[in-house]
């Protein structure tokens, strides 16, 4: 497991700016990267591994579209328990983000305790699972799903380019 990146040293401006290089395009090469940023391959390498093994960079990922690999119904799913034990939540978290089809589970506060974020084939499947995987958890007192018509995918980002450091010239 990653370690708490606000457990380590803050990040310097080339680790910013190796940041905001890989936010914006997650598939360039070491090469480019360091070239981008002014530093050596080999310090290029280095340092974005320290990013990944302190969990700044927790991954990299293809954005797909559930339509196109057969999973047209998107839904968000609110979970909430009765009682709050703690062996419950810490299953659900284990567990559901595993699951086939969930594309998002999030721990929130106020009266729901889960949203989960699924892509079904079917109204037929997503029913079945929100009563095979979500209403039989232990703990779980009840659960309301909403069908999501659109999905707008977020191209907000975590650096912002007039936060940028300078790089050398």
């Amino acid at each position: 497991m990653p370690k708490n990146p606000r457990d380590e040293k803050p990040l310097d401006p080339t680790d910013l700016a190796l940041v905001r290089l890989l936010e914006q395009d997650g598939r360039m090469s070491n090469a480019m990267l360091a070239r981008e940023v002014g530093i050596a391959e080999s310090t290029c390498l280095v340092r974005v591994r320290s990013l990944r093994e302190r969990g700044v960079v927790r991954g990299i990922h293809a954005d797909i579209d559930p339509v196109a690999v057969g999973r047209p119904v998107e839904a968000m799913i609110a979970v909430r328990f009765g009682g709050h034990r703690r062996s419950h939540f810490e299953q659900f978290t284990e567990e559901v983000p595993q699951l086939p089809g969930v594309l998002g589970a999030y721990h929130v506060s106020g009266a729901i305790d889960y949203y989960v974020h699924v892509a079904c084939p079917s109204a037929d499947a997503l029913r079945d699972f929100v009563l095979d995987h979500l209403t039989n958890r232990p703990g779980v007192l009840h659960a309301e799903t909403s069908l999501i018509f659109e999905s707008l995918r977020g191209r907000g980002t975590m650096t912002r380019t007039e936060d940028a450091p300078e790089l050398p010239a």
